[in-house]
């Protein structure tokens, strides 16, 4: 794969004539005015502007209303303006700001010429913080911010940072209207809280993991030129969703050499008691270096990094404190960037970065040794960027290739054995035999081949900022997945309760709910049938009818159950691992490895045009994604989708100091390779799933190859969003801004049951006909993915935003958010249970509600003041009104929501309906938390050393996150207790010296 990507690399270099794929803005742009001292425009003025951190410079004339447009800049806070005019003094302008994505307006007054005095500094600037011409919502986390506040150092931590991001613990969080809840438990068997809806960028490559829609790759956060946290109102050259979209920018370099040698540390000794475990013995230590400079002045830099992290953890056993084992993560970032301004017109960047991480084992206490996993993380990623300029046009064209690997090995490699026990109170140790199962091979690559192309043009009816671009992208899931020991996995009984029967086992705890279980009654049947049967009718067919069926009816579920099935008894632990007694496991019959794709084009066109003080930015963007199986084969097209983007804005004094704005866009979310597994695994491992029968194993059903398709008529997940806004400059260096979002989320993606959904008798008014999934005739494949009908998802949110850049010694930024969301499904572009069962459609009664994972009110303020003896003083407060979540029970893994105690009809369906009470009804506790940064800086002889010291939680409020959802609780948290809390006050360390 990297050899391919490699020579088509090598023919976007040399002929610049790969597939391409559309480049985003990570330049921006200024506009300029130039007038005498009387306000009229002066025309035929050069103007000049250049960065000591970028080999990037632009240069112009004013036109005849004295303006200019100087597009195609690399951010920076260190620009310097030059204007010259005939018969005018010169005026320098320095420390002026570009934003990635953004177009900041500057004015400038020019003076008479004087013999006296050749250049005036800054005379008559006047800067504006609000890009007048877009209707783009999201900040720029700057390198002057993130120094200077308390941060974990990466660039996910940095997403906190930016107004409405709600807190995860896992560093993807979701925004405003982004799923931040799956009823899937997690390694605690507690619900999970991560948003899948994001996108992730460094340098423009693309590292959003293909599998789970989370990021993908780590960077050293000082190499971080600048992140612009987008979260609405994206034009249509961006991708997006419902979640944020982060860009991080990297440094280049520059004409003097600069470095920088840091050192972080922290260990349980400047941790704070932890009020809810003993917690871990742990030391932690992060040691990076970088070096920039000029290879040849003006045309050729280079910057480079290499960071180490690494933490080791004793791990003891939380009842007793005896120790377990010593877990260790190693992880290795390195970043190596060149820069080459072959021309005034011409540049080339190449790119390099990659991530590894070794992980010996888990630091959670209730995974025991022989369930323990070593864990190997990361991978390399390139890109290369060429672009060319003229006066009025920019070409630019990439490639990029980047790779994840997730891959996890079991410590133990024997058989697992998950042994239940009918009574009693046995250890963890007698529940969890043998090792975690599996050793997993998983590499998550994404190549993407881009091009855009960008054209200025004035007329007498304004201006215009034309751009386009076609995208190629391929994702792969490369898979191995190796069951250990004899090639199962267990579920057994304990021999004390050996002669239990099918009936004892399945209140709940054999694949779920009563239906549930009653389908897989039905496959185990008819696998009996279909082996031997007269052998199983001698079994079970008590009432000798020659079928096995039920003998009588439980009214209350309107199902049948089958009683006479229910009659088989386990008592054989023959070839059982651990010495139990064999009910049901999963058999490893093909180990095959299996490798899927899915590639997209997209293309986007765009307007941006200004006449007098409005702006209409008008695009479309066109998306299409195909599926491949693992024997290489199409196995499904999804249509090209047009994804229309619409704002209009007004330049409300004419100068850029206050704009208001509206907004509509379509977004689209394509469905990731979790789902290209699901359904095209024509080659690849198979799982049988077996039941002990007497004195053998019967194979009821077969996960595998053909295991599931994509119906026909499936559609593309999508967002709707319509925005308000207004913003305006306070000051030359502070602003505010108001917005108002509304959002729809339809076509939702699910896996349906279509023996259920296609028979009126079992699904009523909530049966579909075949016609709906696009088929004419039942498919032999045990599930269908298709678009699940009715589940939608409603957000409104308010967002007030303040911001002040640094100056006269103090910056802040500062936000509230509120947030309301409804729906009727949790599912993102995923399989779930929605689907499988009428009371978990999303028409049906009680399904609709608030969405759980939301939070209604966020409100956070960051900022830090600069003293003149060296010391800064940075703060960071957030507050939130706490976590929704729905009243929940257990079934197979996931926490659903509860259902009423007494069945009724509903469009002809009899049963236990979802309680309409308990969906997104409770709310966690509010809590808030204060971290301080104190840092001293020293020079000398050209150098500056550091001294830095992080405190987070600074009061030790050790709050209550995430609340336990399961109504009858856990057997360790009861309903409404907190399982997840802030973590304990700590001390975090560290030291640089750069030069």
């Amino acid at each position: 794969m990297k050899g391919k990507f490699k020579k088509s690399l090598l023919a976007a270099t040399v002929g610049l004539t790969v597939y391409c794929g559309s480049a985003l803005a990570d330049t921006g742009g200024l506009r300029i005015t130039v007038t005498d001292s009387v306000g009229n425009p002066v025309a035929g003025a050069e103007v000049d502007v250049h960065t000591p951190e970028s080999l990037t410079s632009k240069t112009g004339m004013t036109d005849e209303n004295g303006e200019i447009r100087l597009m195609g800049l690399d951010p920076s806070a260190k620009y310097e303006v030059e204007v010259n005019g005939t018969g005018y003094q010169a005026v320098k302008s320095k420390n002026v700001r570009v934003v990635s994505g953004q177009s900041f307006a500057l004015n400038y007054a020019l003076n008479a010429a004087a013999e006296s005095l050749e250049e005036v500094l800054v005379t008559g600037q006047k800067v504006q913080m609000v890009d007048s011409t877009s209707t783009v919502v999201g900040q720029d986390i700057t390198l002057d911010l993130t120094e200077s506040l308390p941060t974990g150092r990466d660039y996910q931590s940095y997403l906190q940072l930016a107004p409405g991001t709600k807190p995860a613990i896992d560093g993807n969080p979701s925004s405003k209207s982004g799923v931040n809840y799956s009823d899937a438990v997690d390694s605690k068997g507690r619900t999970s809280g991560s948003s899948t809806d994001n996108l992730y960028y460094i340098d423009n490559i693309n590292v959003t993991d293909n599998v789970n829609g989370t990021f993908g790759a780590n960077v050293n956060s000082e190499i971080i030129q600048e992140q612009h946290v987008l979260t609405g109102g994206l034009a249509a050259e961006y991708e997006g969703g419902s979640g944020l979209v982060s860009r991080v920018v990297t440094k280049s370099g520059s004409n003097e050499f600069h470095g920088s040698v840091n050192y972080y540390t922290q260990n349980d000794s400047l941790v704070a008691d932890n009020k809810h475990n003993d917690g871990n013995k742990f030391s932690t230590f992060d040691s990076a270096f970088t070096l920039g400079g000029p290879i040849i002045q003006d045309k050729l830099w280079f910057f480079t990094s290499y960071q180490v992290k690494e933490r080791e953890d004793d791990v003891f056993y939380a009842d007793t404190g005896e120790f377990m084992r010593t877990a260790k993560q190693t992880t290795d970032l390195g970043f190596a960037k060149l820069t080459w301004q072959a021309t005034d017109n011409d540049k080339l960047v190449a790119t390099f970065f990659n991530d590894p991480s070794d992980i010996t084992g888990s630091r959670q206490s209730d995974v025991l040794n022989n369930r323990d996993q070593r864990q190997r993380q990361g991978g390399d990623n390139y890109k290369l960027e060429y672009s060319h300029s003229w006066d009025n046009m920019i070409l630019t064209l990439e490639a990029a290739s980047h790779e994840g690997e997730i891959s996890t090995l079991a410590a133990d490699k024997s058989t697992r054995n998950d042994v239940a026990y009918m009574g009693g109170n046995p250890a963890q140790t007698d529940l969890d035999r043998g090792g975690v199962g599996y050793d997993s091979l998983q590499f998550r690559n994404k190549d993407t081949w881009a091009a855009t192309f960008e054209y200025f043009l004035d007329t007498n009816w304004g201006s215009h900022e034309i751009k386009t671009g076609y995208s190629y992208t391929e994702n792969e899931r490369e898979r191995d997945l190796q069951y250990t020991g004899d090639g199962a996995q267990y579920s057994s009984i304990a021999m004390a309760n050996s002669g239990a029967s099918l009936a004892d086992l399945t209140g709940g705890d054999w694949t779920g709910s009563l239906e549930l279980v009653t389908d897989d009654y039905a496959r185990i049947i008819s696998a009996m049938m279909d082996a031997n049967p007269d052998y199983y009718l001698a079994l079970f067919d008590a009432n000798s009818n020659g079928v096995i069926d039920n003998i009588d009816k439980n009214e209350d579920e309107n199902i049948e159950a089958y009683k006479e099935l229910e009659a088989l008894t386990f008592s054989s632990s023959a070839g059982n691992p651990g010495d139990s007694i064999n009910v049901y496991r999963i058999n490893m019959a093909s180990t095959e490895p299996f490798t899927v794709k899915t590639k997209g084009s997209a293309f986007f066109i765009q307007d941006s045009w200004n006449y007098d003080q409005w702006t209409v930015n008008a695009g479309v963007r066109a998306e299409q994604w195909k599926h491949f199986a693992s024997d290489g084969s199409n196995i499904f097209t999804f249509d090209w989708e047009l994804a229309p983007r619409l704002g209009v804005t007004y330049n409300i004094n004419g100068d850029g100091s206050s704009k208001v704005w509206g907004f509509y866009g379509r977004y689209y979310d394509p469905i990731r390779t979790d789902m290209t597994s699901f359904a095209g695994t024509v080659t690849g491992y198979v799982l049988d799933e077996q039941v002990y029968v007497g004195d053998h194993w019967l194979t009821y059903r077969t996960r595998g190859p053909g295991d599931a398709l994509i119906a026909p008529s499936t559609k593309t997940p999508y967002t709707d969003e319509f925005m308000l806004g207004y913003s305006m400059s306070l000051s030359d260096d502070m602003s505010a801004e108001v917005t108002y979002t509304n959002r729809v989320t339809k076509d939702v993606l699910e896996d349906y049951d279509l023996g259920l959904y296609t028979d009126p008798d079992s699904a009523g008014k909530y049966a579909l006909p075949l016609s709906y999934f696009g088929l004419s005739e039942m498919p032999n494949s045990n599930y269908t993915l298709a678009t699940l009908k009715g589940g939608k998802r409603e957000y409104q949110g308010l967002e007030f935003t303040f911001r002040k850049r640094r100056s006269d010694n103090w910056q802040m930024l500062a936000s509230y958010t509120y947030n309301l969301a409804k729906g009727n499904s949790n599912s993102d572009g995923n399989a779930d249970f929605q689907g499988d069962v009428v009371w978990l459609d999303p028409r049906a009664p009680g399904m609709w509600g608030d969405q759980p994972g939301n939070i209604e009110h966020l409100f956070k303020v960051a900022g830090s003041y600069f003293f003149s003896n060296g010391i800064e003083l940075g703060l960071v407060y957030n507050w939130n009104s706490g976590l929704r979540y729905s009243d929940t029970w257990s079934v197979a893994g996931r926490h659903l929501p509860i259902r009423v105690d007494d069945p009724y009809e509903d469009g002809g369906v009899t049963t236990r309906w979802v309680d309409g009470s308990s969906v997104g009804d409770k709310v966690a506790s509010s809590y808030g938390t204060l971290d301080a940064r104190v840092k001293y800086s020293y020079q000398l002889a050209g150098y500056e050393a550091e001294f830095f010291l992080d405190i987070f939680n600074v009061f030790d409020d050790q709050a209550g996150m995430r609340e336990q959802d399961l109504l009858a609780g856990d057997g360790t948290y009861a309903f409404g207790e907190p399982v997840e809390w802030v973590e304990p006050r700590r001390f975090y360390l560290g030291t640089r010296v750069s030069f």
